[in-house]
Formats: C-alpha cells, sequence, structure tokens
C-alpha cells in the first residue's frame, strides 16, 4: 500500500530534486571543464593537429568543442518522452536509481578519455542524465495534489541550478582543476587537472541512488500501469503539445545552450579569466533556476497564461538590445550580464508556468506530454549553441546570436497572443449564445404567459 503522508510527499521532492541537480550538473559539466580540455590540441585533434597551422589548429578544436556540448545537450533530450513514459509505468524511484547508477559509468569514464572519439561517446552517454527532468516531473505529478502541483514542479525545476555546479567548483575551490597533478597518483589511476572532476561527481552520483534506496517510499505511484502504448501517445495529437513545446524551448532549451555557451562566450567577447567568466555565468543561471518555485507558485495563483505572457514580454525587451551590434550600442561586461540577468529572471519563472498548463490540461497523462514538451525544449539546447557561433561568425558581431532566441521569444508570444483572441472570441460567442437562449426563453415564456390570460 502507497504511504500518501505529507513526509513522504516531500522525501520524494527533495531527494529528485537533489538528484536532478547533481544529474544536471553532470549534463552540462562540459562547459567548463570542456574550456580546459580543448586547451590540449592532441587529446582534441590526435596527430592532425601536427599537421595544421595555428589558426586552423584554433578553428578545429572550436568546432570539435561546440560538438562536445551539443552531442551532451542532445542525449539529455531525444531520450525525454520516452523517460516520462517509463516512469509513468515503472514508477520514478526505480527509474531515476537507474538513470543515476548508468550515468556514473561514463561520467567515471571519461576521467580517462584519451582522445576525441573517447570523449565523444562518454558526452553521448553521461548526456543521458539530461532526461533526470522527464522523471522528475512525472515522478513528482503522480504525488502531489492539483493545488500544489505547481508549487511542487516548481521546486523540483529549480534543480536546474545543477548547471552552476562545475562553475561553482572553478569559483569556490580555485585549485580543483588542479588539486590532484597532472601525472595523477598511483601511477595514473587517479588522473590529475579537470579529470578529477568527473571522477567526483561519479561517486556522487551513486551516492545520490543508494539515498533515494533507501529513504523515497517503496511503494510508488504508477499512474501509466496497464495503459497502452497508443493510449499513452495520444495527447501528441493535440497541437497545444507542440505549441508548449515551443514555449519551452525559450525558456529551457535556450537556458541550457547559454549555460553551456556563456563561459566561452565570455572569454572570447570581454577577455575574463575562466574563473570570472564561471562566475558570471553563474549569475545568469541562479535566477534562471532558483526563481522556478516563484514562476510555480505565481502559476497556482494566477494561472499559468497570464505569467506567460508577462515572460515573453519581460524577455523581448532585455533581448532586444542584447542584439544590437557593437556599432549601435556598446555594452560592456556589466551592462550585458545585467540584462542577461533580466532574461534569466523571465526563464525561471516561464519554465514553472509552461509546465503548469501540462497537468491541467493533461492531468492523466503527465509523464508522456511532459516528456515530450521536456524533449523540444532540450532540443532547443542542442541546437541553439551551434546558431549561436553560426550567427556570431558571419555577422562578424556576438551580440548577434541573440537573434535567433529574439525570433523564438517574439515568435512564442505571437502566437500566445493569438491563442487568446481566439479563446476570447469563444467565450464571447458562448456568452452571446447564452443571452440569446435566456432571451428566447423568456419572450416564450412571456408569449405563453399572454395566451394564457
Amino acid at each position: 500500500m502507497i504511504d500518501e503522508s505529507p513526509a513522504s510527499r516531500q522525501r520524494v521532492l527533495w531527494l529528485s530534486t537533489i538528484a536532478f541537480t547533481l544529474l544536471f550538473a553532470v549534463w552540462l559539466m562540459l562547459g567548463v571543464l570542456g574550456l580546459k580540455i580543448k586547451t590540449d590540441s592532441q587529446l582534441m585533434l590526435g596527430n592532425a593537429a601536427k599537421t595544421m597551422s595555428g589558426p586552423e589548429v584554433k578553428a578545429a578544436v572550436e568546432s570539435r568543442f561546440e560538438w562536445l556540448l551539443a552531442v551532451a545537450i542532445l542525449s539529455g533530450a531525444m531520450l525525454r518522452l520516452n523517460f516520462g513514459i517509463w516512469t509513468d509505468r515503472l514508477g520514478g524511484r526505480n527509474v531515476m536509481v537507474l538513470l543515476l547508477l548508468g550515468c556514473a559509468i561514463p561520467t567515471l569514464a571519461l576521467a580517462y578519455a584519451q582522445n576525441f572519439t573517447a570523449l565523444l561517446v562518454c558526452a553521448a552517454l553521461f548526456g543521458l542524465a539530461g532526461n533526470s527532468f522527464s522523471i522528475g516531473i512525472a515522478w513528482n505529478s503522480a504525488w502531489f495534489p492539483d493545488s500544489q502541483k505547481g508549487a511542487a514542479l516548481g521546486v523540483f525545476g529549480a534543480g536546474n541550478v545543477g548547471a552552476s555546479g562545475t562553475k561553482l567548483l572553478v569559483v569556490l575551490i580555485p585549485g580543483i582543476l588542479g588539486l590532484v597533478p597532472a601525472s595523477g597518483y598511483l601511477g595514473g589511476w587517479l588522473p590529475g587537472g579537470w579529470r578529477v572532476v568527473p571522477i567526483l561527481y561519479a561517486v556522487l552520483l551513486v551516492l545520490m541512488a543508494i539515498a533515494i534506496l533507501i529513504f523515497c517510499p517503496k511503494q510508488d505511484h504508477k499512474p501509466g500501469r496497464g495503459r497502452s502504448m497508443k493510449d499513452m501517445l495520444s495527447p501528441m495529437r493535440n497541437v497545444r503539445v507542440w505549441r508548449l513545446g515551443l514555449y519551452y524551448v525559450v525558456v529551457f532549451g535556450a537556458y541550457v545552450a547559454l549555460s553551456a555557451w556563456l563561459p566561452n562566450y565570455y572569454v572570447n567577447t570581454y577577455g575574463v579569466d575562466l574563473r570570472m567568466a564561471s562566475l558570471l555565468t553563474a549569475v545568469y543561471i541562479f535566477p534562471a533556476s532558483l526563481l522556478r518555485p516563484l514562476g510555480g507558485w505565481l502559476s497556482d495563483v494566477h494561472g499559468p497564461r497570464k505569467v506567460t505572457y508577462a515572460v515573453f514580454i519581460g524577455m523581448t525587451l532585455a533581448l532586444t538590445p542584447l542584439c544590437l551590434p557593437t556599432s549601435m550600442l556598446q555594452l560592456n561586461v556589466w551592462g550585458f550580464t545585467l540584462l542577461l540577468f533580466v532574461v534569466a529572471v523571465g526563464m525561471g519563472i516561464g519554465k514553472a508556468s509552461v509546465f503548469k498548463y501540462i497537468p491541467n490540461y493533461f492531468p492523466n497523462d503527465v509523464g508522456a506530454v511532459g516528456g515530450l514538451v521536456g524533449l523540444l525544449g532540450a532540443l532547443g539546447g542542442f541546437i541553439l549553441p551551434k546558431t549561436f557561433g553560426w550567427l556570431g561568425r558571419e555577422t562578424g558581431s556576438p551580440q548577434a546570436a541573440f537573434i535567433a532566441l529574439l525570433a523564438l521569444t517574439v515568435g512564442s508570444l505571437v502566437w500566445l497572443h493569438f491563442v487568446v483572441l481566439a479563446q476570447r472570441a469563444r467565450e464571447a460567442a458562448q456568452w452571446l449564445n447564452v443571452q440569446t437562449l435566456r432571451e428566447t426563453r423568456e419572450l416564450a415564456a412571456d408569449s405563453l404567459w399572454g395566451l394564457s390570460r
């Protein structure tokens, strides 16, 4: 029998949130570690580096660095629908533990990679950590009543702050990447330099799996148990699901892309060192993650539509100056960071408001619908870093990278506005129909009363 006590719900919420935070840190750890990895041209390019000129080596390393980021992000996107369905069928506890243990292996293997192919394979495998979001959304949604879902999903979603995990390690422990000498200890069995970080994460992943097994309720909710796959996938035919997916590209996909992309951007554009780039990126990550509970609470109180409206308008106002070339607007590093902070506030609130729609419209299919929406959002996180880099290179203006994000935001705002107008028109038509019916009945009653007299 399932223990429905508030204490059990809270254990599910907090342990899933901690697990998600850790897995998110693993998913995006190359945003910082990659900057160290790409300084080793031999590791990134192999013997081909010896036949290239300096500029060629730099261009090739940058391209491969972008692919490492993109592959990890893509891996954390493609199976989100599957993980959502598996959670509804098998229970969140079981699926989360399997993911934690499964990701620990390639995370550890990354520390021992000796060529780009090995790096790429490890990125593809530990990138599965990004699917933890679908697990947690379905898991917590099954445990909490409708009146508390927005706040609970907002608290869980704040685990996005894990994107700052590796960045904060570099900021708070400046010597973390040199904690162990490059030659390592025990004849290389414990490698040094940047390779210490994935070893640390692998250990934490295993410990987190053990904690969930011990403390989370063993009897779990499984709302998808016994349902056919066709039945569980039926909401995918609803255009509303795909519209929410676009919204999530804006508030989550772009968040993931910027979390991984910004350290390199700060270093290349403003000439700051890695520690400062990590700190400035964390300034963006924290509001984009920690304000998610606020977004959930606001959505519970005011409804997700009003909150999402405000988010898209605020983001549009902040993104517009970020897109302008330096010939029109010269932004220093602090002005850029301030505008990006405003964008992050919108993303943090918007991530919760978009997902609040899902249990409202699809209460019996949160796993499948949440998985697809999360998949589309994470695919945005895969595509946008390459888009950012391409726009910056083609225009010669790094700020132009934000044109893509502005276009997506404005497009989402316009679509939302037309949906609201259409709904108001339907409501007005229904009201007129009710009024007309009422007046017809009153006239008929008056006529009958007159005849009876």
